[in-house]
């Protein structure tokens, strides 16, 4: 599994376009080849995924059963708007300009490496995220990870 890290503040220039960072380039695998999905994120902001890593979460979502109605409108939603890019020969990527306008992104965002993709905030949008982290850390730490310790 692809493993992406770390904040990479951006503009959009004037075709919508953003220019992949070095930094994050030496971290995506080989066999990505400049080959990218972008669709909405949960929260206001849109998720950049590598294509062998798009296309492993696809294969998990085609097992989801399609007469199960909570199932079909789940793909629906997370589905809406997911566009094949390929980055040009500068590292860049054309980001449509619905899913732009959907994240509030005009100018300035931050690639954020979440694990084996990207979300891609508008400036704004992500510092209000870090601004909202909870006042326990700590407590949410051991509600989502304290039954998962192997050490």
């Amino acid at each position: 599994m692809t493993q992406l890290i770390g904040e990479f503040p951006l503009k959009l220039d004037a075709k919508s376009r953003i220019s992949l960072p070095a930094g994050l380039l030496r971290q995506v695998p080989a066999e990505s080849a400049g080959k990218w999905v972008v669709n909405r994120g949960f929260e206001a902001c849109l998720v950049l995924y590598p294509a062998p890593e798009w296309e492993s979460m696809v294969a998990e979502l085609g097992q989801l059963n399609p007469y199960v109605r909570e199932n079909r409108e789940f793909l629906r939603y997370f589905l809406r708007g997911a566009t094949s890019l390929e980055s040009d020969s500068a590292h860049r990527i054309l980001l449509p300009k619905p899913l732009l306008q959907y994240a509030g992104i005009d100018k300035d965002l931050v690639l954020f490496g979440h694990l084996n993709r990207l979300e891609i905030w508008s400036e704004q949008a992500y510092l209000r995220m870090l601004d909202q982290e909870p006042q326990d850390f700590s407590a949410l730490a051991e509600r989502v990870m304290g039954g998962k310790w192997n050490g």
